[in-house]
């Protein structure tokens, strides 16, 4: 329960791209119970470490930002509006709930629509989707009385809130990635009371919306053997996944574990090794390109890493009503704790 407490206190704190600050104070609050070493670095990622003298170093990294909004402009009406941070889907803002995240504390707003009874029959077949064109209603009666409250270069978020839906569900703004960064510093408590072979180093990654930032510049320091990142990736069990030449994914079986050029194909088996000794399953995930997640950083940091990714399967990301299942949160936990567990002297990472 204390677990799942941890999660929705993430959920439920803002972290838009480049303003994680309030999420990673959650994170070194709860981790210095843990972790020998908890330190933040000078571009914003929190890392928690266990046995850091040890030689051989792993890595796990969950990206703690979540898409926003920045303001840009306060028209004389009062209305504002905003650019996107990272990639927004447009198409779900009219009529959206948002939290602007001022100086002065959370105010809360709605993106403004045109009424249907309003709009042309061009309108209604063919709506452009285009933030420049969307406004943000805080209720203000004109720009002085909306600047007392926020001002351009703050940031705005989704209206946080989790809702528990049926068969263990969760749905959040945000998933994308407080799970993974969840499953990162859980899999580094589980294993806090146990006797390391090698060093982890559970990162909680800033700006991967914005390019995959944080992963590349805390690799760089820790400089680690393995590094593997924990994300969200794409369901494929509802309505709008409409490609049956797709590699299903479905909530509740389990995460995805990468193969291809982004993955180690060493760590790939230990990982796979791990989810048949634990009795978890998982999904299988080819992918013939680059990840577009923190693995992509990690895995050519200085020399090179032994990178992997496990995915965690998300339906309507980037989207405010997020949907994912905590049973793949705890497999993810449990494949990932055995698989560090039992690196040993003698594991080489390298692909003969």
């Amino acid at each position: 329960m204390e677990s799942r407490d941890f999660l929705h206190k993430l959920l439920m704190t803002p972290s838009p791209t480049g303003a994680e600050q309030p999420v990673q104070r959650i994170v070194r609050e709860r981790m210095r119970s843990y972790a020998h070493v908890v330190e933040t670095d000078l571009h914003g990622n929190v890392i928690a470490v266990l046995n850091p003298k040890a030689e051989r170093k792993i890595m796990l990294a969950g990206h703690c930002d979540q898409i926003g909004f920045m303001v840009r402009h306060i028209s004389n009406d009062g209305f504002i509006y905003v650019s996107a941070l990272g990639g927004m889907d447009v198409g779900v803002l009219h009529g959206a709930r948002v939290t602007i995240h001022s100086d002065k504390g959370p105010v809360e707003g709605v993106f403004g629509r045109k009424p249907i009874h309003q709009q042309s029959t061009e309108e209604r077949e063919r709506m452009k989707n285009d933030i420049d064109k969307l406004w943000i209603d805080i209720g203000a009666k004109n720009r002085k009385d909306a600047e007392k409250r926020v001002r351009v270069g703050n940031c705005a978020t989704f209206h946080l809130s989790v809702l528990d839906l049926g068969n263990g569900l969760i749905c959040a703004p945000g998933l994308d990635d407080k799970v993974g960064l969840f499953v990162a510093m859980e899999t580094l408590r589980i294993l806090s009371g146990k006797k390391l072979s090698v060093g982890l180093y559970a990162v909680s990654t800033v700006q991967e919306e914005v390019g995959l930032r944080g992963a590349a510049t805390s690799a760089y320091a820790i400089n680690p053997e393995v590094g593997i990142a924990i994300d969200v990736t794409h369901a494929t069990d509802n309505p709008a996944s409409d490609n049956p030449r797709a590699t299903p994914c479905k909530l509740g079986l389990g995460p995805t574990i990468t193969s291809g050029p982004n993955t180690n194909p060493v760590v790939e088996k230990l990982l796979k090794d791990a989810a048949k000794k634990t009795k978890c399953p998982y999904q299988p995930a080819p992918t013939p390109r680059p990840l577009g997640n923190d693995a992509n950083s990690i895995q050519i940091a200085r020399g090179g890493v032994a990178a992997a990714s496990l995915g965690i399967p998300n339906r309507y990301m980037h989207t405010q009503v997020e949907v994912c299942s905590y049973k793949d949160l705890e497999f993810a936990i449990k494949i990932l704790a055995h698989f560090i567990a039992h690196i040993g002297p003698k594991t080489d990472f390298r692909p003969t």
